[in-house]
């Protein structure tokens, strides 16, 4: 099972699948998660976004414990989209305490996604 890199607390096994962020939970899921946070801005028709989708899966099985990896439907949330700028999908963005530190526009080879992951580890 996955632990915290901070605590080492065990962690669910939710933990290693990304979570489902909304309008909602993104104060609860992202601003306060200890982990650095990449979240993957999406949309249900969005062919590029479909195409990123296992490879966000992966990353989120292979960086537990160390990032948190999270979904987010920019058609169902549009307070956060556009809290962010957000004007083109997929954008991956990476934050710490809620903050944005890094982004990704587009359909990324999944080494790029971590090696700018990892920059923020």
């Amino acid at each position: 099972m996955p632990v915290c890199g901070r605590c080492g607390k065990a962690l669910s096994s939710a933990a290693d699948k990304p979570i489902t962020v909304t309008d909602a939970n993104f104060a609860e899921v992202v601003e306060k998660a200890s982990l650095p946070v990449l979240l993957d801005l999406w949309a249900a028709w969005c062919g590029p976004c479909r195409m990123i989708a296992p490879v966000v899966e992966e990353i989120a099985s292979e960086m537990a414990g160390r990032a948190l990896v999270g979904k987010l439907d920019v058609d169902a949330n549009p307070e956060t989209s556009a809290r962010f700028g957000v004007q083109s999908i997929p954008t991956l963005l990476v934050l710490k305490n809620g903050r944005e530190v890094d982004r990704i526009v587009g359909a990324a080879p999944k080494n790029s996604i971590l090696q700018t992951l990892q920059r923020h580890l």
